[in-house]
């Protein structure tokens, strides 16, 4: 079974910005997207942003775009979430996804959750 282990969250003043990791303990060989979703307190979860396998196609929520970048390396079957100019809003459990689309491990998994507070 493919485990997602999170880090990299915290308390950030607003502004400032902040980098999120998503290791895989298995190689992903075949077709997959892995993305972030994030739940803000009180509110439904939302999609952040993805990345395809192969040539990386992302896509962004419109109220992230040209703030944050999702990223991966393949060698250390890691995704990141490079977030700037962090607001308030912002605050939120975010969540690492994987959907394996070809293959044994076919199916969707999810990291544990890391928080991230923006705060003054």
């Amino acid at each position: 079974q493919v485990q997602l282990v999170e880090s990299g969250g915290g308390l950030v003043q607003p502004g400032r910005s902040l980098k999120l990791s998503c290791a895989a303990s298995e190689s992903v060989f075949s077709l997959y997207t892995m993305g972030w979703y994030r739940q803000p307190p009180g509110k439904p979860l939302e999609l952040v942003a993805t990345i395809t396998s192969g040539v990386a196609i992302t896509n962004y929520a419109d109220s992230v775009k040209g703030l944050f970048t999702i990223s991966k390396d393949n060698a250390k079957n890691t995704v990141y979430l490079q977030m700037n100019s962090l607001k308030p809003e912002d605050t939120a459990v975010y969540y690492c996804y994987l959907r394996i689309r070809l293959g044994a491990a076919t199916g969707d998994y999810w990291g544990q959750g890391t928080q991230v507070t923006v705060s003054s």
